[in-house]
């Protein structure tokens, strides 16, 4: 299949899924084609009136639809421990999980735990959060986990010794060690979960239209622009095949196929080398689970 759209999107009623930073760019995109296949789609958005406002065009673009918000700040790990905690409360079973949301290129700073905030958000917040709900997610069939990571992985470094970028701070070099955090995180997921059928699998949009680089310095800014060769709506699919095609195997990759994976219809991808390491996965984890204070259920 080599031009998988939103029309290949197997019929989704019946399955619950939770969507972070859904309320613009591709998270809308990615869950407006849920809701439209049928899926019970949370919009977990830290904004609730702008969540509103997405679920409302949902809404109206897809009549019947079934959205709901909840109320989630991955700079926060208390807000992330409550939002996890109200859905575990209204949901027996989590079908799916996407890990979308995101920030790009800060100025430094830090959330409200004190972690470098590209590190916290993209990577410690989806951790603590995947890990929250799992025992939710292992009890619906066939569920998985999605998490949206970037080309940008590839030139990303995980400093062990300095993750939280104390000692020196470089807005891409953090951007891209979060990215490749995302990738170690869900092929050391996909390893834990051997023997369910839940699975963890990746994706990147390509080069698209994203809110992600309005902390870009202005010429890099200018740059990205002119490579953008699609819209957010084409940037969402290779997350949503990675999230409903039932082709789709634990621990694949997902992006663009087309020129340097920044256009096209989603196809399998590979990853970098330093994505493979074995024992940075590990030690990751193992990493996270101190940082955020969440221990899995897997291992």
């Amino acid at each position: 299949m080599t031009r998988w759209t939103t029309a290949d999107i197997p019929d989704q009623t019946g399955r619950t899924a939770v969507v972070t930073g859904s309320n613009t760019g591709l998270g809308y995109e990615i869950t407006a084609a849920l809701a439209a296949a049928g899926a019970h789609v949370v919009l977990a958005v830290r904004d609730l009136d702008k969540g509103r406002a997405a679920a409302e065009r949902i809404e109206a673009a897809s009549p019947g639809a079934e959205v709901a918000l909840q109320r989630l700040d991955l700079t926060s790990l208390e807000s992330i421990r409550d939002a996890a905690g109200e859905l575990r409360t209204r949901y027996d079973g989590i079908d799916l999980l996407v890990n979308n949301a995101g920030v790009s290129m800060t100025p430094k700073s830090t959330t409200a735990d004190g972690f470098e905030l590209q590190f916290g958000v993209n990577h410690l917040g989806h951790f603590a959060l995947t890990n929250l709900l799992l025992d939710r997610i292992l009890a619906a069939p066939e569920s998985r986990v999605v998490t949206v990571s970037s080309s940008a992985h590839r030139y990303g470094r995980i400093r062990f010794e300095d993750l939280q970028s104390e000692r020196s701070y470089r807005r891409a070099g953090a951007y891209g060690q979060s990215k490749l955090a995302n990738l170690l995180f869900t092929y050391e997921l996909q390893r834990r979960l051997a023997g369910t059928d839940t699975i963890a699998v990746a994706a990147h949009p390509g080069s698209s239209s994203s809110e992600l680089i309005r902390n870009v310095p202005a010429p890099t800014r200018l740059f990205f622009r002119l490579l953008q060769a699609q819209d957010a709506a084409m940037g969402a699919l290779p997350v949503l095949r990675a999230a409903t095609d039932p082709g789709v195997i634990g621990g694949e990759y997902y992006g663009p196929g087309g020129f340097l994976e920044m256009r096209g219809f989603p196809k399998v991808v590979a990853s970098s080398d330093r994505s493979h390491d074995v024992g940075a996965q590990r030690r990751l984890w193992e990493i996270s689970e101190h940082l955020t204070a969440v221990e899995s259920l897997v291992g």
